[in-house]
């Protein structure tokens, strides 16, 4: 009789243990609760960028992660999701073999890619703590915020007369991870821009007095409206709701067939429109990309180097560092900074793009005076401003590579500094040289860096 009581009474405290929170989190966690279904659902269909942890409930250091991974959670609430998939579980194994889980945690960021539902996952390898976390998921939120000059403002104004706009007027030349995912939430609903105060004639031209500001421009000749509220990411959208409403996240899976398709077409056809190279997509859908593609130039020489890249008043190059032999990976790098550089130039925004052999003179000597060692390289450097900064990715994938230049753009990411000796005096101007100098983007769009 006591042993049957002994048996009861264990039975009765192994049912007390949280099998059902099925892991380390609980259902009040800020961290979300994942399995196979729910990942494609709230994580590959978003348009915001998520890190996923992969763990199983006995794992140590899973157990030593658990505050700081909750932790970065409540930081990143309304800028990026942070989520958690128990591997332990039977019904969660395949998924996690699929995705090349081996030990735990391992954790993985995913952002949008070119195309829904595929997006980019990359391993987090950086430091396990909040901090650690939250700075490298707010580096690769997508930015979809336009950096305006006074050049630039009345143009981003006219863009789609009736579409909604909204400006943040700041004294930073960086752009925030606020004012990032306000841009996601109202992708294709609002545009949304940033002014720096130095824009003298944008900044009288709203009447803006104090910094940072925010303003509404509701489209249909309505005149603008100033935020008056505190700049957090609840009363943002709310005061724009009033213009309309934010995009669903994730996508609605029950949406009725017709207007699925009609909002699937629409998608595509602005991703068509993005990646052509040509002004109407429509005109050219039936030609194939290669035909209008332009490929960057070759740097013949070190003369020609100094003269584009390194002499004291150049401003930013992008330069790939390629084998002079044909590789499939010299030919995938060339591709996607050509399909940029075309891009680019029908967009009038870009910078210079060249390639640069290993056997012309001076790309060795750059490469080390770098520091760089393998044989296919992409940097961007200002020789006016004495920085260089280097593509580490490695994929080289068109959008990987966009997604760097962007960085670059807007000031963002850690730039070094150009050993002394790799810049020279600046040549004399011949003509092609001056036609780049006079490239509009090139140096109106980020003051900053």
């Amino acid at each position: 009789m006591h042993q049957q009581t002994l048996l009861a009474t264990l039975a009765a405290s192994l049912a007390a243990l949280p099998f059902a929170q099925a892991g380390l989190y609980s259902k009040s966690s800020p961290v979300i609760q994942l399995d196979g279904k729910s990942y494609d659902r709230l994580i590959a269909q978003s348009n915001h960028t998520s890190i996923v942890e992969f763990y199983a409930p006995w794992c140590g250091h899973c157990k030593n992660l658990q505050p700081a991974y909750e932790k970065a959670a409540k930081n990143l609430q309304g800028l990026a999701k942070v989520a958690a998939i128990d591997c332990d579980d039977e019904s969660n194994k395949p998924f996690c073999g699929s995705m090349g889980i081996q030990g735990f945690p391992t954790l993985k960021i995913v952002r949008p890619g070119k195309k829904a539902g595929r997006p980019v996952v990359e391993d987090y390898q950086g430091p396990r703590t909040a901090s650690g976390i939250v700075d490298a998921v707010v580096s690769k939120i997508n930015n979809h915020v336009a950096k305006l000059t006074d050049k630039e403002i009345d143009a981003f104004l006219e863009t789609d007369g009736e579409k909604p706009k909204a400006i943040l007027f700041t004294e930073k030349g960086t752009t925030s991870a606020l004012l990032r995912s306000i841009a996601i939430d109202y992708l294709d609903v609002i545009s949304v821009g940033q002014v720096r105060n130095k824009e003298k004639a944008a900044v009288e031209k709203f009447g803006i007095s104090s910094f940072p500001s925010f303003v509404l421009i509701p489209g249909g000749g309505k005149e603008p409206i100033t935020y008056d509220g505190e700049l957090n990411k609840k009363d943002l959208l709310e005061f724009l709701k009033q213009v309309g409403s934010p995009n669903p996240d994730p996508a609605p899976a029950k949406a009725k067939s017709g207007k699925k398709a009609a909002t699937s077409k629409a998608k595509e056809a602005k991703e068509a429109k993005e990646s052509s190279s040509t002004t109407s997509s429509e005109a050219s859908s039936a030609a194939a990309p290669e035909a209008t593609l332009i490929e960057i130039p070759a740097l013949k020489s070190k003369a020609e180097l100094e003269e584009h890249c390194l002499h004291s008043k150049a401003q930013t190059c992008v330069i790939a560092f390629v084998p002079a032999s044909t590789s499939e990976m010299r030919n995938k790098i060339i591709s996607s900074v050509s399909q940029l550089h075309t891009k680019y130039v029908h967009g009038k925004r870009h910078f210079p793009f060249f390639s640069l052999d290993s056997d012309v003179e001076g790309s060795a000597t750059l490469k080390e005076a770098l520091g760089l060692d393998g044989k296919i390289e992409l940097i961007a450097l200002n020789a006016r401003r004495g920085w260089w900064r280097r593509y580490e990715d490695g994929e080289f994938s068109v959008h990987s590579v966009e997604s760097w230049i962007d960085t670059v753009r807007m000031g963002e990411g850690e730039k070094k500094k150009l050993p002394k000796g790799v810049v020279v005096e600046k040549p004399e101007t011949t003509e092609e040289a001056k036609i780049e100098t006079e490239a509009p983007a090139a140096e109106s769009e980020h003051d900053e860096l």
